[in-house]
Parts: C-alpha cells; sequence; structure tokens
C-alpha cells in the first residue's frame, strides 16, 4: 500500500500548560498526513481531486490512538502515514509518530469516500471508490 513520511516540528501552540502536545494536536497532525497521503498517491492537489471527481471529501467515520510517549515544544518527530485496508467505500490508514525513532503516538482513521448529495443539498452520500483510486492507494510507494 501507498504511504509517505514527513518531518514535523512540534510549535509552542501544539502544547498545553504541562508542555506536551495537547492530545487533539496529534488528530489535526494526522488529518494534515492524510490529506498528503492521498495527494501523493494521486499525483493531485485536493481541490483538482473534488473537479475530477465531484468529490464532497473523505471525512473520518472512526479514529483512534494510542499515546506512548510525550513530544514536548521544540521535538522533530517523524510521521509515517500509509493506507492499510481499501474497502468499496471506505478506506484506513495508519499513523505513526516516531521522535527519535521511538514510536510515540500510533493513530488509525477510517474515511470515506463521499460526493455530494443532489438529492438532499447540503448533504453527502457514500460512494464506491473509483478503479483507478483504488489502484494508487494500493501501489506500492516508491
Amino acid at each position: 500500500m501507498f504511504s509517505i513520511r514527513r518531518t514535523v516540528r512540534i510549535e509552542w501552540g501544539d502544547c498545553d500548560p504541562a508542555g506536551i502536545v495537547f492530545y487533539p494536536r496529534y488528530f489535526a497532525m494526522f488529518n494534515h498526513s492524510t490529506e498528503l497521503l492521498i495527494e501523493g498517491a494521486l499525483g493531485v492537489k485536493k481541490v483538482t481531486l473534488n473537479q475530477q471527481h465531484g468529490l464532497g471529501g473523505f471525512p473520518a467515520v472512526a479514529t483512534e490512538a494510542r499515546f506512548l510517549l510525550p513530544t514536548r515544544y521544540g521535538d522533530d518527530v517523524e510521521i509515517a502515514s500509509a493506507f492499510t485496508r481499501i474497502g468499496r467505500s471506505s478506506f484506513a490508514i495508519q499513523h505513526k509518530l516516531k521522535l527519535g525513532g521511538a514510536l510515540a503516538v500510533e493513530g488509525n482513521e477510517t474515511r470515506c469516500w463521499v460526493t455530494l448529495d443532489p438529492t438532499r443539498p447540503g448533504s453527502l452520500r457514500a460512494q464506491p471508490l473509483p478503479d483507478d483510486v483504488v489502484a494508487k492507494f494500493k501501489a506500492t510507494a516508491a
């Protein structure tokens, strides 16, 4: 399955009064990694993807995380993100955030491929993943 890696510096605004990352910030980091993973797999930005497929997005329908080590202001962490399952209209992603090579946080999420529902303005509807998208999500990362 396709995967990406990126380095993130923990910023002052990521931290709580105890000086460690406030846990919801990890989900924001993982969300951005998901966007980069999908862009990397498909080779197009989300705005182009929306236009090409009439995409309404890929909202999270389930998330979980395990917090193993704290990270603090100024730490440089590596986030590795990969597809772990591709379904009919949903897909799963795992994120591994490492500090100095040690696993600090592991996050898992399930996302759904949705389009705007023309029968219910303002609503979304799950759609099967297009065949070309499935093939690219399943490709081995370079």
